[in-house]
């Protein structure tokens, strides 16, 4: 994992209700790293009066998240990221920058306890409307292509999924893993 030498642009996808967020914001606060939400992008364009549909906040978040890697700052970006074409594209922001990047699959594989947390989900951007677990369902989800990390937080606490992924990303980081 970083431990201060060089940059990284850590890349996390996931449906909602996975704990994706949480366990994002809390890698980039023990990083200090740039956070980068796709939803807080998004909800700021639509409060502005825009109409989001399609890759616009994504497009948002790239930029962002190149301008924080120039001033050399890790960058944790949060986002569905449900597609190939988001994957490369955020693949292809660290690539144009020659900074190394770590993506994160997470994941709830207890369909009950997922099922829970999306129903229960408080909001914490104002204005969000937050999916419906029918929503969360039906979204598409394409299989990923490539080797990842992906992390279950289905019986663990946010601080034991963040103990794993630290753990993941210092073997990877010592070509343990």
């Amino acid at each position: 994992m970083n431990e201060g030498d060089a940059i990284v642009l850590f890349i996390f996808a996931g449906l909602p209700g996975t704990g994706k967020s949480t366990l994002a914001a809390a890698l980039a606060q023990g990083l200090h790293a740039a956070y980068v939400r796709v939803d807080v992008v998004e909800q700021a364009m639509r409060d502005g009066g825009a109409w989001i549909d399609g890759p616009a906040g994504y497009v948002v978040c790239y930029e962002m998240t190149k301008q924080n890697l120039r001033l050399g700052l890790d960058v944790v970006a949060d986002s569905v990221n449900p597609i190939h074409e988001t994957r490369q594209a955020w693949r292809d922001v660290a690539q144009s920058l020659a900074v190394p990047f770590a993506e994160i699959e997470v994941v709830c594989s207890d369909k009950q306890e997922h099922r829970r947390r999306v129903v229960s989900r408080v909001v914490d951007i104002p204005g969000l409307v937050l999916p419906t677990w029918a929503e969360v369902q039906a979204r598409p989800h394409e299989d990923w292509d490539r080797p990842h990390i992906v992390i279950d937080t289905a019986h663990q606490t946010v601080s034991e999924s963040l103990a794993a992924l630290r753990y993941t990303l210092s073997s990877q980081a010592d070509g343990t893993s």
